[in-house]
């Protein structure tokens, strides 16, 4: 479970991006946080992956308050999410398969596991007979199948995607959302960030709305 309580977000120069936030969702929901940009759909996931720090208020991330740990052990942390970009984010220099067996490197996972657990999950996001290619010989689509292999390898318990979906086109938009809602019906928490209202259409989901650092909307408590 993930809950916001009377969370807010200020910058050493007076800025306010979240205010007053209060949030909670259960383990295995997927849910869309929608508003323009700069609303403050962006810094509530930074939250969540304690890339940054809530100014006030607390954050329970399964029943432990993630603004009290200590910088030296966020790693540990982390190993229980995963995390999709919009631009990918994956080294150019490395094949598809490296750029996943990364994901588990810096976790300390087992050398003997780390083959089967690639290709489990290569296999998973479709592109299995893509794992010896370059970033720059794969489409903008199969890029973020390689970015959601590399999301699900460590088996987190909670997907964060931030706007994963902003440099496809609607066709690829729609087969990443398809593989993102198999993802989640493996009980697997999604929290994904989009201005996409058509895909968001397509796919019924709980929809929070978020409009200059507040939420003005929840589909699941104004319903």
């Amino acid at each position: 479970m993930i809950k916001f309580t009377n969370v807010e977000k200020r910058y050493s120069d007076g800025n306010k991006t979240l205010r007053n936030i209060n949030l909670q969702i259960e383990d295995g929901e997927f849910v869309f946080l929608v508003g323009h940009s700069g609303a403050g759909k962006s810094s509530i996931l930074k939250l969540i992956t304690r890339e940054e720090k809530a100014t006030r208020g607390s954050l329970l991330v399964n029943n432990k308050d993630i603004t009290e740990i200590k910088n030296r052990v966020l790693h540990k942390y982390r190993r229980n999410l995963g995390i999709v970009f919009q631009e990918y984010r994956l080294l150019s220099e490395k094949t598809v398969f490296e750029n996943v067996e990364l994901a588990l490197r810096v976790v300390g996972e087992k050398p003997k596991n780390i083959k089967s657990k690639v290709m489990k999950a290569l296999d998973k996001v479709g592109i299995k007979d893509k794992y010896n290619k370059y970033p720059n010989e794969l489409s903008g689509g199969e890029c973020q199948r390689v970015g959601i292999a590399r999301a699900i390898v460590n088996q987190p318990s909670i997907i964060v995607a931030d706007e994963c979906t902003g440099n496809l086109d609607m066709d690829n938009s729609i087969s990443i959302m398809k593989l993102l809602d198999e993802v989640n019906k493996d009980g697997i928490t999604v929290i994904m960030a989009t201005h996409n209202l058509e895909l968001v259409k397509e796919f019924p989901k709980r929809i929070v709305k978020i409009e200059k650092g507040q939420i003005i909307y929840d589909t699941k408590r104004d319903r």
